[in-house]
C-alpha cells in the first residue's frame, strides 16, 4: 500500500491496470471504440499520439514559473480538493499537495502504467499524505460525485481519444463552484496541441461555460477555466464539433 488514506474519504490506492490511449490516428476509424462511448459522438478531428510524461524538466517548468502561475489562475487555495488528470511523473501533484496543504486533497490520476508506479513511489518517498493515485479510463475518469473544487487537464487533453464521453462523465465530480482547468498549445491536435476555439466548443457541447482564458507564451501554451452550466445532454444529442470549422 502506497499511502495510507488518514480520513477514509473518497481517496484511495487502486491496483494498476492501466490501458493505453490509441495513437494519432483519423477520428472515422471506430473498430477499436470502447463499448461504453459507443452512445457518443467521436471527435472529427484527429487524435495526438500519447507523448512521454515528461512535457520538459521540472526546473525549466519552474523557472518559467508554470506551475505557481497555473495555480494562480485556478485560484488554488489550502483545504482544496483537486483532481490532477494525466498526473505523469507528479509535477503537478507534488505542487498541488504543498498548496492545497494537509488539510487538502489531491487525486493524480494518468493511464501509464509505469507512470503512476513511479508517481506512487514519489508520494511514499515525500509522504505526500494528502495524494492518492487512481486509474483512469479512457472515455471515464471514474471520479467521485461531487468531490472536486478544481480538475485539471495540463498538456493532456488532446490526447483523450474520447473527449465527449470523458467530459460528460466528468461534469458530476465537481463540486459546487467547481472548475476544470486546461492547459494546453493552440496547434492542430495531431501535433500535441487544440486550437482555443476547437477546445470551447468540444466543452460547450457537454455544457460547460468558459469562465477565462489566457495566452501564457512565457509557458508554451494557455490556461482555459470552465464550469458546469444547466443540465448534462443526452448522449445522443451531442454534436460533435469539426476542426477548421470553429
Amino acid at each position: 500500500m502506497i499511502l495510507q488514506n488518514r480520513r477514509k474519504q473518497i481517496f484511495f490506492f487502486v491496483a494498476l491496470g492501466v490501458a493505453a490511449f490509441a495513437g494519432c490516428k483519423p477520428v472515422s476509424d471506430s473498430g477499436n471504440r470502447p463499448e461504453t462511448s459507443i452512445e457518443f459522438p467521436q471527435p472529427d478531428r484527429a487524435v495526438s499520439a500519447a507523448e512521454g510524461t515528461q512535457f520538459s524538466t521540472e526546473a525549466a517548468r519552474d523557472e518559467a514559473g508554470e506551475a505557481k502561475q497555473v495555480m494562480d489562475w485556478a485560484e488554488i487555495e489550502p483545504g482544496m480538493t483537486v483532481a490532477d488528470i494525466g498526473a505523469g511523473e507528479g509535477y503537478y501533484t507534488v505542487r498541488l499537495a504543498a498548496r492545497v496543504g494537509e488539510k487538502g486533497r489531491v487525486l493524480a490520476q494518468d493511464i501509464n502504467r509505469a507512470a503512476l508506479e513511479r508517481l506512487g513511489e514519489r508520494v511514499s518517498r515525500d509522504r505526500l499524505d494528502n495524494v492518492a493515485i487512481k486509474e483512469v479510463d479512457i472515455d471515464d475518469p471514474r471520479l467521485p460525485t461531487g468531490s472536486f473544487d478544481r480538475i485539471f487537464m495540463v498538456h493532456m487533453y488532446h490526447e483523450v481519444t474520447e473527449p465527449y464521453a470523458f467530459l460528460w462523465r466528468l461534469r458530476p465530480a465537481l463540486a459546487k463552484g467547481g472548475q476544470v482547468i486546461v492547459v494546453d498549445r493552440d496547434r492542430p491536435t495531431s501535433q500535441h496541441g487544440i486550437p482555443p476555439k476547437l477546445l470551447f466548443c468540444e466543452f460547450e457541447a457537454i455544457g460547460y461555460r468558459l469562465k477565462g482564458f489566457s495566452e501564457r507564451l512565457e509557458v508554451g501554451g494557455y490556461f482555459a477555466t470552465f464550469e458546469a452550466i444547466g443540465e448534462r445532454p443526452a448522449p445522443g444529442a451531442i454534436k460533435a464539433c469539426r476542426a477548421g470549422k470553429v
